[in-house]
């Protein structure tokens, strides 16, 4: 199991091909846009202080994925969506206290290379040691549950790539949300998946016993505000 430890912002670097194009850094990443990619720091050298520095210096968030920086794409409307289930999730562990979730806010380097950034994401406290949380910007620590709200910039092989990368970090359980088709995709190991339709039940298992929440009501509280 993967525990959280204080963060550092040492240069984690990768070698990358010298050959390689654009095209064939994209690829490696996902398939994603170009313009979501930032070519300084060069690729490969890029760490989690960069992020951190781009964040303060344009709120804009950024993964770092084998020392590249790529954008984190999310609208409005995804974003609604993950800040009223980590409401949920949050009401729920008010009488259950088993762990932390956050929102979007929250940096995760999952891995030495690797600096990912959930959605929603929940935390149970046998990840921290001592029970306590730290004052890092930044934490090392593989999430128990990792949410995923699609929005229309993400790609398949990125979704991919990024359910390949939890799982080995340690993840427990993921869910993969899509408003547009208003299903989800609930995976429990990379090749075990569930697809669940906007009147079914998703439920968090063994990582959140006693957590549930029909799809439709999510989508439903979404857009007729999230404060009703």
């Amino acid at each position: 199991m993967t525990t959280v430890t204080n963060s550092d912002a040492a240069s984690t670097q990768t070698v990358l091909p010298l050959d390689w194009s654009l095209a064939d850094l994209q690829q490696h990443l996902g398939d994603v846009a170009s313009e979501r990619i930032r070519l300084f720091p060069l690729p490969g050298t890029a760490t989690v202080q960069n992020a951190l520095e781009l964040d303060d210096r344009e709120d804009r968030l950024f993964e770092v994925i084998d020392g590249v920086l790529v954008e984190k794409v999310m609208g409005a409307y995804e974003a609604i969506l993950a800040g009223i289930l980590v409401t949920w999730i949050n009401n729920f562990l008010a009488e259950h206290p088993t762990g932390v979730a956050w929102g979007a806010d929250g940096m995760l380097r999952i891995q030495p290379a690797k600096m990912r950034i959930p959605d929603v994401c929940y935390v149970g406290w046998d990840r921290f040691p001592g029970r306590k949380l730290l004052s890092d910007r930044v934490y090392r620590v593989a999430p128990d549950l990792a949410v995923e709200i699609l929005s229309a910039g993400n790609t398949q092989a990125e979704m991919e790539k990024k359910l390949a990368e939890y799982f080995e970090a340690g993840v427990r359980l993921v869910w993969y949300i899509d408003p547009r088709l208003r299903q989800a995709y609930v995976y429990t190991a990379v090749d075990n998946q569930e697809t669940s339709s906007e009147n079914d039940t998703i439920d968090g298992g063994q990582v959140l016993p006693g957590f549930e929440f029909r799809l439709a009501d999510l989508f439903e509280r979404a857009e007729r505000g999230a404060g009703d």
